[in-house]
Formats: C-alpha cells, structure tokens, sequence
C-alpha cells in the first residue's frame, strides 16, 4: 500500500464506533532504522478547546490498526485505554 492510499480515510474504533479523526489530518510516525510505520498520531477532538490552547493527541499504535478499507481504517482500542494512548 502506498502512503498516499491512506490519506482522507476515517479513522473509527471498532470497540465503540467513535469516530477519532481523519489520517490527512494526523501524522504518521516512523522508524527511524527500518523505514516502518509504527504509529498514527491524531489531534484529540474532544480537547479542541482547552483552556490553555494545549493540543492533545491520540497516539494508535500500528499493532492496533486491524484493517484498512477503501474508505476506513478500522483500529482496536478499548474506550478505557484512549488515554493510555494521549500524550
């Protein structure tokens, strides 16, 4: 799969249907060594307006991407782990 097939694709949570963000929207983090994608980093919608203009972000592993269609990209995180993921 090429990079550019990712972009405009929803991101959506398989656990709870949550839409967490679209992928032109986030960054992709790579490996510095062997070239892999290990993670996508998404800004956390629910935070858009904190009171100290801080950004929050959703960090999803590459393990937890389950699958990528033509349009979503499926990803496995339970509700309660969201924050164990946020820097």
């Amino acid at each position: 799969m090429k990079l550019s097939e990712l972009e405009g694709k929803e991101v959506i949570n398989m656990h709870d249907g949550v839409r967490l963000g679209m992928i032109n929207q986030s960054e992709l983090v790579f490996d510095e060594i062997t070239g892999d994608l290990e993670s996508i980093v998404i800004p956390n919608r629910e935070n858009f307006f904190n009171v100290f203009g801080q950004e929050e972000y959703l960090i999803i592993p590459w393990e937890a991407i389950v699958k990528v269609g033509s349009e979503v990209v499926i990803v496995n995180l339970k509700s309660k782990n969201y924050k164990a993921y946020s820097s």
